[in-house]
């Protein structure tokens, strides 16, 4: 479980991390 709870955890904070670069890299060019 705590394997699988880390695995979750990272996930989600690179998704997190994309998105936010994503929106950044938008209002910048935009």
């Amino acid at each position: 479980m705590s394997t699988v709870g880390g695995f979750h955890t990272s996930t989600g904070v690179i998704l997190v991390l994309f998105i936010l670069l994503v929106i950044v890299s938008r209002a910048g060019f935009l």
